[in-house]
């Protein structure tokens, strides 16, 4: 039957196990089956590319829609016909069957096309039709076939956490910028070293071949050559040549030299020769089939392989053979010399066996060898994949992943600890260096996020420690103030609006940030720190201040500054109590640029000092002084509107008018009225 059905087991595998069992059952399905039909040893590449599609088809869920299944049954029949057609015209000779051959006359003769074009359309067609029933028989079992057997199947070849087809394209792109991928290299070097072990092989089993049958060959040639040299009359053959063929005795030499040659298997030359220096004269020469016998004192100079036995012709040296490649082929001559009776060399009895069959074979035995050997080297570089991908890149691939989320994480608690349970989650299991570098990586991961966790702890507790400090210290030059309401925790609150708002909006991207918002609202306390230095009398004075006592209020800006400069001194590097240095000197300085200590205007004013200014202006409008009573909100409000683009930065500004309903839960909180 032309319908052989061999990939059906193929397809079913290959779409429920993958890649690598799907060639694996294809390549030892066709050496098995090659016991009872010996050519399907030939075809092993064919199922081993239909494993690899079906494998791709069923992996990206292709089989979901009709239209991929009609296109891919239709390929992999045009792909399995057209190779099948050249491997059976070329290696097997014949169809394999009369209705086959039939089919192949009648396309010849209608269509008008060559036997093998004609060869070709029939066994697509037929492969078409077969690999039809084969894949509806591999799906139906693929859809019977329960989901989670399926699931368990796909992933018992993996040594760590199963990936899905996302998360296996997702790691891949990790090494795409490597220029020799372990995924690569590794099968590369199989696939080589199968090539060069196929080749070694042939090369040796080509070799033996070859020295065997010339052996063999070389005795034939041998013995026709001595047993023709015996019957020749070594006194006759100057007459032979002078003469010719024209008497009766070199008549019936040359019918007997005919007649050895007949019945000598294998010979296909025979021949009597004379050496001179410059060439030799034909003697006998017994009939070919092809009519190119030479005659009788006929000159012929030496081939290039005899020029080098010259001297031992001359001499009547025993020759042996000689491998000839010339007009004639190539060609295995025996010389066998013709001695008289005092020993002197009158001329050689030659016999040749042509080599150009072996040629021939050697051809087809090497291009058997290759469709035998390409299926297992798909199978090989297949293998070497799996392997190298299981246990080495896909391993490699999430370690290197979850170590940069593991970076990328930085100081951030939540996320580092969910890198370190994400990292101990790949689970790992190799059972090699690769698995314990694992192991001492999560190790590493856990240790340190545990040192990160105990460090942010001592720091948590150093920075409360400091933020009661600095509120104490507020405190204490608040208490001096005889206008009381809470002005640093509202002043605190108010920046934090205003900055978060800034934030939320998007402006001044440059310059806030998390760090950033932190730094002002803990910086915030210490705007009024300057005050220490100011008498109580003018600091509580009821009335206007005069000029010189205004000048002296003036001076807590500078000396707030000198203080906090003095502390950030001490402690050394980076540190939040830069902000509270920029509050402190400029909160008091207008947009407009008449403000004080320095007169600063616009952007140049440090923005944390732009921040309080709005706040500090706003709580003292909203809060009762010893010479004034407190605004009501919407009075508050509208002389801070007023003032946006003259004293207060206007992004402030348009922030806290936006945030009104935060700024009534500070009011609430701290003044018990809105």
């Amino acid at each position: 039957m032309p319908i052989f059905l061999d990939s059906t087991g193929t397809m079913i595998v290959a779409s429920i196990g993958g890649i690598f069992p799907g060639i694996l059952c294809g390549v030892v399905s066709n050496v098995l089956s090659s016991i009872f039909y010996r050519p399907n040893i030939y075809f092993g590449f064919i199922n081993a590319f239909i494993a690899i599609f079906t494998a791709w088809f069923f992996r990206e869920e292709k089989y979901k829609r009709a239209k991929n299944i009609l296109l891919f049954v239709i390929s992999i029949g045009v792909m399995s016909g057209v190779f099948s057609a050249l491997v059976k015209w070329f290696f097997l000779k014949t169809p394999e069957s009369t209705p086959i051959l039939d089919s192949i006359e009648f396309l010849t003769d209608f269509i008008g096309v060559s036997d093998l074009t004609s060869y070709s359309l029939v066994e697509v067609f037929i492969n078409i039709f077969d690999k039809t029933l084969s894949f509806t028989v591999a799906l139906l079992i693929f859809y019977l076939f329960p989901q989670k057997r399926r699931l368990s199947i796909n992933n018992s070849g993996w040594r760590q956490k199963p990936l899905s087809v996302n998360e296996s394209k997702e790691l891949g792109r990790v090494s795409k910028d490597i220029k020799q991928s372990l995924s690569i290299r590794v099968p590369f070097m199989l696939f080589i070293c199968a090539i060069a072990l196929t080749g070694i092989m042939c090369w040796v089993g080509i070799g033996l071949y070859y020295d065997n049958s010339k052996e063999e060959k070389a005795k034939v040639a041998l013995n026709a050559a001595d047993y023709t040299a015996s019957f020749i009359n070594p006194y006759k053959i100057d007459e032979y040549i002078e003469k010719k063929e024209y008497t009766l005795e070199y008549t019936q030499t040359k019918l007997f030299i005919d007649t050895i040659k007949k019945n000598a298997v294998g010979v296909d030359y025979l021949y009597i020769v004379k050496m001179t220096k410059s060439g030799y004269y034909y003697v006998f020469d017994a009939d070919k089939t092809d009519g190119t016998s030479h005659k009788a004192g006929e000159f012929v100079p030496y081939e290039k392989e005899l020029i080098p036995h010259v001297k031992e012709f001359l001499n009547g040296t025993e020759i042996g053979t000689i491998e000839i490649n010339g007009l004639t082929g190539w060609v295995l001559t025996a010389y066998c010399p013709i001695l008289d009776n005092n020993g002197i060399c009158r001329g050689y009895a030659c016999a040749g066996v042509s080599l150009d069959y072996m040629e021939g074979y050697m051809r087809k035995f090497l291009m058997r060898v290759v469709l035998i050997m390409s299926s297992f080297f798909i199978l090989i570089f297949a293998f070497g994949l799996w392997m190298t991908g299981t246990l080495m890149v896909y391993p490699i691939n999430s370690i290197e992943k979850s170590i940069e989320d593991f970076i990328e994480a930085g100081d951030d608690q939540k996320k580092l600890d969910a890198a370190v349970k994400k990292m101990r989650s790949l689970d790992i299991r190799t059972n090699d260096e690769l698995e314990k570098m694992y192991r001492i990586i999560c190790d590493m991961a856990l240790n340190q996020t545990e040192i990160i966790r105990s460090v942010r702890r001592i720091s948590d507790s150093t920075m409360k420690m400091q933020d009661g400090l600095i509120i104490t210290m507020a405190d204490l030059v608040e208490s001096r103030d005889s206008d009381t309401g809470a002005h640093v925790q509202k002043t605190s609150e108010y920046v934090r609006i205003i900055v978060e708002g800034l934030y939320k909006k998007g402006y001044y991207p440059e310059k806030i940030n998390p760090k950033f918002i932190s730094n002002c609202v803990r910086s915030a306390p210490l705007h009024d720190i300057g005050k220490i230095n100011i008498s109580d009398k003018i600091l509580n004075k009821p009335g206007k201040l005069t000029d010189e006592e205004f000048a002296i209020m003036k001076t807590h800006t500078t000396a707030g500054r000198e203080i906090i400069e003095k502390t950030i001194n001490t402690v050394k590097g980076e540190s939040y109590l830069k902000e509270a240095r920029n509050m402190a000197a400029y909160h008091h300085e207008r947009w407009d640029g008449k403000g004080y200590p320095e007169g600063l205007h616009g952007e140049v004013i440090p923005l944390s000092a732009r921040i309080m200014a709005v706040a500090d202006v706003f709580d003292a409008l909203t809060s009762p002084r010893v010479y004034k009573q407190a605004f009501p909100l919407d009075k508050a409000l509208s002389i801070i509107q007023e003032e946006a683009g003259k004293q207060f930065d206007p992004k402030c500004v348009e922030v806290l008018l936006d945030s009104l309903d935060e700024v009534k839960v500070v009011l609430g909180k701290y003044n018990h009225s809105v």
